[in-house]
């Protein structure tokens, strides 16, 4: 059996889908063994222009083989994106021309790595198992400001949808939130293999406990400083109203990085630090030395349905973890996340008195560490591709229906 694994993110790139595909990659091939070969099609890493990883055009490992496109620069905005997209489906189109394959699993949170997936599963009449991590659709038409952008794109990419999603045999989904959106495509068995704990973030020791407070608590944000994250929005007004007994930590990188640190500057505060994206060795560090762990959406009907992949890493450390967001997530977090606090997006007064007002304590989360280490997950998402694909194993325990 020969699968074909496109994925716009992989190792040694920062990003959700790398650190989710990577082990997947490497879990289906260990799963077919002498069975069969996995090919990965991606790009060289491009997350963020402020980090960049060296990495081979191309590697073989056993019956893993791993391309990797260059595209074009981009800084997280819509157009340069569309454009990094456009270069990377026409490379891996004419890379996979000629393969022969049994199954495409492409992974996806801006649905052209899915679109691709369709066309080349269609071509071939050969099952498509699609991961979905996010709903572009969606996020972007409330993003964007131009209501004739929205107009000429709401239609086009409704129709991208129902081709790609519509062939699809098996749809996985990171977030119980997307369930209704994929209501119509009756033709696919579905499942919830979320994101999960990777083995950096496992065995973390315990914070060590102090007689006294120190004399500035840090709140520690990591990750894309985008419009999804809206951190203009909470972090300066928060900061203000908090004073110089604590203080924010931003590593990361993305559009809206100007404006944040633009609105730091005008309010003249300097208990803000924005810096760059780092690897995830030096990440735990900051985890470590950080006192709270924060993560903010923006105030948006569409990231109501979205479980950050974030929240993961967060919650494996005993830290208290800050979640300014709404729906879906604010349930798994209050479900899920015990020492951690959930506000309404942009809500700075209520954030800065949680703080300013609960005694500070650190909690070992052993129950959410042992249901979402990534390893188990992506075991059983591996299982549930090659089960669709018509791979005889044993069955996979997962929650599929």
């Amino acid at each position: 059996m020969n699968i074909l694994l496109l994925t716009y993110y992989f190792s040694p790139d920062l990003s959700a889908g790398s650190f989710r595909n990577t082990p997947l990659a490497y879990e289906l091939a260990r799963q077919l063994g002498e069975t069969g070969t996995v090919h990965v099609v991606t790009t060289q890493p491009n997350r963020y222009q402020s980090f960049r990883a060296e990495a081979a055009a191309e590697e073989q490992h056993g019956n893993l083989r791993i391309n990797r496109i260059s595209v074009p620069a981009h800084t997280s905005g819509f157009v340069d994106q569309i454009r990094s997209y456009v270069h990377f489906y026409r490379q891996a189109y004419a890379l996979t021309r000629n393969g022969t394959y049994d199954v495409v699993v492409a992974s996806s949170s801006r649905l052209f790595s899915a679109f691709l997936g369709a066309q080349l599963a269609r071509q071939r009449k050969i099952p498509l198992v699609l991961d979905i991590r996010d709903l572009f659709r969606e996020n972007i038409l409330e993003l964007l400001r131009n209501p004739i952008a929205k107009l000429v794109l709401s239609p086009t990419l409704k129709s991208v949808e129902r081709y790609t999603f519509g062939y699809a045999r098996h749809i996985n989904m990171v977030s119980e939130g997307f369930d209704d959106y994929f209501a119509d495509y009756q033709q696919a068995t579905y499942s919830h293999f979320t994101n999960g704990i990777d083995d950096y973030f496992l065995n973390i020791p315990p914070t060590p406990t102090s007689a006294e407070p120190p004399i500035q608590r840090t709140i520690l944000y990591a990750g894309n400083i985008g419009e999804g994250q809206g951190l203009e929005k909470i972090i300066p007004a928060t900061a203000r109203l908090l004073g110089p007994t604590y203080r924010f930590v931003v590593i990361g990188d993305g559009g809206t990085k100007n404006r944040l640190e633009k609105a730091v500057a005008e309010a003249g505060l300097n208990n803000v630090a924005i810096r760059p994206p780092v690897n995830r060795a030096t990440l735990l560090t900051e985890y470590k030395q950080a006192d709270y762990l924060f993560m903010h959406l923006n105030n948006l009907a569409a990231f109501e349905r979205c479980l950050p992949s974030k929240l993961f890493e967060y919650a494996a450390t005993d830290k208290p973890v800050l979640a300014g967001v709404a729906g879906y997530a604010a349930q798994f977090v209050n479900r899920h996340v015990p020492n951690s606090f959930v506000f309404t997006p942009g809500d700075s007064a209520s954030l800065a008195t949680y703080l300013l007002t609960i005694p500070y304590q650190n909690t070992v989360r052993t129950e959410f560490i042992n249901q979402f280490r990534r390893e188990t997950i992506i075991h059983s998402l591996a299982g549930q591709i090659l089960k669709t694909a018509g791979f005889v194993q044993a069955p996979v325990a997962a929650d599929s229906y």
